[in-house]
């Protein structure tokens, strides 16, 4: 039987989830819009989605795959349906048909996180930025980020014990840049490993505080050992910003 595949865009603040993967115990993403999904079209509608955010990680662009048996029609609609249903913390940008096979996960080109750091005190943005005491060198950061392109194996900034096959990725731009009272830390891969952004933050980091110096920064990298690196931040105040396809993905004959 041919199956219609589609892609969801979508939005969400992860403070009130256990990550985008269903898992046996708390509440994620991915099954609340699965629960979503099978409530509109009464059957149960299975989503994959690009990538895993954890516990607490939030997303601006998230993009998922589901298969229908039929096409489905008016899809401006279904989405602003599946947005009433859903709470106010998921948000639902558009859902666009694709060509068969295309994978949310395996096509993308690229991902980017961004991640987000102040020393002022703020109510306002305090659950989207990580508090930080002094003041950094983030020249000193931005230069250690040069590093990361000369290297594909990333295994220091890795969770230990994950189910990946390689630790290679390649990493194509990685900044700090500042975003009104607060700086922000642009990077983008063809692929992350698990944890791999807070990783790299939390050590660029140490390096703006003088904790370590650029040639401590490839001796971490080339050292192959999460050890060596510096303490992962928080969660709350990573965002998946953008993932990049290929444009042919999105020429569907009807």
């Amino acid at each position: 039987m041919h199956l219609n595949r589609y892609f969801i865009y979508l939005a969400y603040n992860g403070k009130n989830y256990n990550g985008w993967q269903v898992q046996p115990n708390g509440i994620t993403v991915q099954a609340t819009i699965e629960g979503a999904l099978a409530t509109l079209l009464r059957l149960p509608v299975p989503i994959v989605g690009a990538g895993r955010t954890d516990t607490g990680v939030h997303a601006r662009r998230m993009v998922a795959h589901f298969d229908w048996h039929e096409p489905l029609t008016n899809l401006p609609f279904l989405a602003e349906k599946l947005n009433r249903i859903l709470p106010k913390d998921i948000a639902i940008d558009k859902i666009v048909p694709v060509k068969e096979g295309a994978h949310a996960r395996f096509d993308a080109l690229s991902r980017t996180y961004t991640y987000y750091i102040t020393t002022k005190k703020d109510p306002f943005t305090c659950e989207f930025a990580y508090k930080l005491h002094g003041v950094l060198d983030v020249d000193a950061m931005n230069k250690a980020c040069e590093i990361l392109y000369g290297y594909i194996d990333f295994t220091s900034f890795s969770k230990l014990h994950t189910d990946v096959k390689t630790n290679y990725c390649r990493i194509s731009h990685a900044r700090w840049e500042r975003d009104g009272d607060a700086w922000r830390f642009d990077i983008t891969a063809d692929r992350f490993l698990r944890n791999m952004v807070r990783a790299i933050a939390g050590t660029l980091i140490e390096t703006g505080r003088g904790k370590l110096s650029i040639q401590d920064f490839s001796a971490i990298i080339e050292a192959k050992d999460r050890g060596r690196a510096g303490t992962s931040v928080p969660g709350h105040a990573l965002f998946l910003t953008d993932i990049a396809y290929p444009e042919e993905l999105f020429t569907v004959n009807e």
